[in-house]
């Protein structure tokens, strides 16, 4: 019997992520030295990981044969006390891409419908074609996404609706009064999913507890691998209901987020310094790459977040000449805009040698 006769027919097509490759397999591929590589692809945090999370991360090393705490308690306690929230409505994930998961595990069942944006995250289409759901997509409009076509778009068989605020990979934001409207004026069969991954780096991001409070059916998605700098740790969490985070908890699993992440997470919770400065920082870089797209004669969107969409034209054509010049970017042809290229906001050195080989890129 081949395989294939044995597997779930919906993972015979389900498409898969391509996360934006390394710099040692980039260095690799092209004999490339890799302290001469920058990687401007995955929107990381170009200033490091908090220095009191990777401290405490080197301590709690030292019992790395124990078991996480399953309900990460300290972590949830934490997180509560800055949200205003109680321990409760605090659900850990690793990473809050686990969490987008989970909630396709509670709320999504073949035939249902997910809508969100187009382009926008494609973990939200991935979730919902893995359990069956059709991706109902909308266009963006000026690269924002159009609340009142999301709205148009729900039906009776809509579960799930997303929203990112800012936007991946446009980096734009919808306003808070904009959102609360919409979130109001959703029926009640439907769950909203506020993606808030980027929220840190807005001055002012929208506060949608009160619609938690008022009952409505909001799931907020936040994550340590931003502004935080935890990225490879996997710390995300969500904030919600008690009964939709006891329903999540359901199906999470009991060690998901490890021992070391819990930790750090907590220490990066104390280190507003450290996110202050990396806040201040990426709002220069932001201006410092407008000012260079200026002066190369680039169109670009005006980005909230920590990273930017350039357009150069042959976007995979631009992608491969800064790649061996060691320059990782992302080509966006998988989210339908093959001129455009994300590029990651860097450290003012990175930002600005990426103008320079982006210079010399789009004139070759």
């Amino acid at each position: 019997m081949k395989l294939e006769a044995l597997v779930n027919p919906a993972i015979l097509t389900q498409p898969v992520y391509e996360p934006g490759k390394p710099i040692e397999t980039v260095a690799r591929e092209l004999g490339l030295d890799p302290a001469t590589i920058i990687k401007l692809a995955s929107n990381e945090n170009a200033f490091g990981p908090s220095p009191r999370a990777v401290a405490a991360a080197r301590a709690a090393l030292g019992e790395a044969q124990l078991y996480p705490d399953g309900g990460s308690f300290a972590l949830r306690q934490k997180l509560a006390a800055r949200h205003g929230l109680a321990p409760e409505q605090i659900v850990p994930g690793n990473g809050s891409n686990e969490l987008l998961e989970l909630l396709g595990h509670v709320f999504l069942r073949p035939g249902d419908e997910a809508v969100m944006g187009l382009p926008a995250f494609v973990v939200y289409k991935l979730v919902a074609l893995l359990f069956g759901a059709k991706a109902v997509e909308v266009p963006l409009v000026n690269h924002r996404h159009d609340l009142t076509a999301l709205a148009a778009a729900v039906t009776s068989r809509t579960k799930l609706v997303f929203l990112p605020s800012p936007n991946n990979p446009t980096g734009t934001a919808n306003s808070e009064a904009e959102i609360l409207a919409f979130v109001r004026a959703l029926p009640p069969h439907v769950v909203f999913v506020f993606d808030e991954a980027y929220a840190e780096f807005v001055e002012q991001p929208p506060d949608l507890r009160p619609l938690i409070r008022e009952g409505r059916h909001v799931v907020c998605l936040r994550t340590f691998s931003k502004i935080f700098g935890l990225a490879s740790l996997r710390v995300g969490y969500g904030y919600t209901s008690p009964e939709i985070a006891a329903l999540l908890n359901r199906v999470r699993q009991p060690f998901n987020v490890n021992a070391i992440g819990q930790v750090a997470a907590c220490a990066a919770l104390d280190d507003s310094e450290f996110t202050v400065r990396c806040g201040r920082d990426n709002r220069a870089g932001l201006a410092q790459l407008e000012t260079g797209f200026r002066r190369l004669g680039l169109e670009w969107v005006p980005s909230v977040a920590n990273f930017i969409l350039v357009r150069v034209g042959d976007g995979a054509g631009v992608f491969a000449v800064l790649q061996k010049r060691g320059v990782i970017v992302r080509p966006l042809k998988p989210y339908g805009m093959p001129d455009w290229l994300r590029v990651t906001v860097g450290t003012a050195s990175q930002n600005e040698r990426l103008l320079r080989e982006l210079a010399a890129a789009v004139k070759g």
